[in-house]
């Protein structure tokens, strides 16, 4: 389904004219009481529960990465028989001294275990934020060699045909999304981002993954609609509208510092799995040394999207606490660490 330039210029002007209400909403759902009204159609999303989330030991993204990609998502249960799969990574920009991309060999694996699990198909799709060139992104990461060694057709989420969706959330004016066809179709959406910090948002996980589900000939580069709407509004929007099934954080090496593009790698040795992308974040968050419930859009999240709290999560597999790293992080965000004082930093309210 194409999208006229004149619906797109209505959209972005309605967009624009929404951001000061944009400004207004980010600081209240970072700062709400009993009193703050709800964002989101409380009947659209079923109470937080007990997720059950794997952090399981990886070291290496070569030798047996297959088997460990489908023994931890056996571990948080799974269920993909018979299912189509979109894998969704995380691919922003190439760069060959950089860790800023899921990576290939964990996307290559991540194909070779839903099928081993019953998958009827699986589909590795993107919408680059970065390059309007996804092709050349796919192919200079190795992405492409990847995926075409196991036979997985990959798709342009940024070019895609698309539905007009609406959106059960309001914390951005945007009222409906624009979402790929391959997106909606699909009984199980992956999402596979690579654990970063973000200049930001804090963090970048599995919700914030999800800008890459909506088309850039929509949104622009980098997704700039959802920008100047407002990042931690769309990442629970966005989030809210993908309501990604299963999520497989790539936390083999990291990314640290001044993420999520110029940030310096992390070697942490491990793959995170979940089926509450809000609990999975949570518990990627702690591994990160970052207090997940001050983190402003995972905190909000957590009352109506998934399970935030860490006491209410199942954890399997490794200790999140015991394999914690304190990771570098820009000075504004130093208030988002476990143990940190009030005055030692913070963003969006949070200091």
């Amino acid at each position: 389904m194409a999208i006229s330039r004149r619906t797109f210029l209505v959209r972005g002007a309605e967009i624009g004219l929404g951001v000061a209400a944009v400004g207004l909403v980010g600081a209240r759902l970072l700062d709400r009481d009993d009193d703050t009204p709800t964002f989101y159609d409380e009947d659209a999303f079923p109470a937080p529960g007990n997720p059950r989330v794997a952090v399981v030991k990886a070291t290496s993204y070569d030798a047996g990465l297959e088997t460990i990609v489908r023994e931890g998502l056996l571990a948080v249960g799974a269920d993909v028989a018979g299912k189509t799969v979109l894998l969704k990574p995380n691919l922003v920009e190439y760069d060959a001294g950089t860790v800023i991309n899921t990576d290939p060999r964990l996307v290559r694996a991540a194909v070779v275990a839903m099928r081993d699990l019953g998958a009827s198909a699986v589909t590795v799709g993107e919408g680059p934020g970065h390059r309007r060139d996804t092709e050349y992104v796919v192919r200079t990461s190795g992405l492409l060699d990847a995926i075409s060694d196991v036979d997985a057709p990959f798709t342009d989420l940024n070019t895609a045909g698309m539905i007009r969706q609406k959106l059960d959330s309001s914390y951005t004016p945007l009222g409906e999304i624009w979402m790929p066809q391959p997106v909606a179709d699909a009984d199980v959406v992956v999402s596979m981002p690579k654990m970063k910090t973000h200049h930001w948002a804090g963090a970048t996980l599995s919700m914030k993954n999800c800008f890459g589900c909506v088309p850039g000939r929509v949104y622009g580069w980098p997704k700039n609609v959802l920008h100047w709407a407002g990042i931690e509004p769309s990442i629970l929007d966005v989030a809210a509208a993908v309501r990604p099934e299963l999520q497989i954080i790539d936390g083999i090496v990291a990314m640290e510092g001044d993420g999520p593009i110029k940030g310096t790698p992390r070697d942490m040795g491990v793959l995170v799995f979940g089926t509450d992308p809000v609990a999975t974040d949570a518990t990627a968050a702690r591994l990160m040394g970052f207090d997940p419930e001050r983190l402003g859009y995972l905190r909000e999240a957590g009352t109506f999207l998934g399970q935030v709290h860490l006491e209410e999560i199942e954890q399997v597999g490794e200790d999140p606490e015991a394999l914690a790293q304190d990771f570098e992080v820009l000075p504004v965000f130093d208030g988002l660490k476990v143990g940190a004082s009030p005055s030692s930093g913070g963003v969006n309210g949070q200091a």
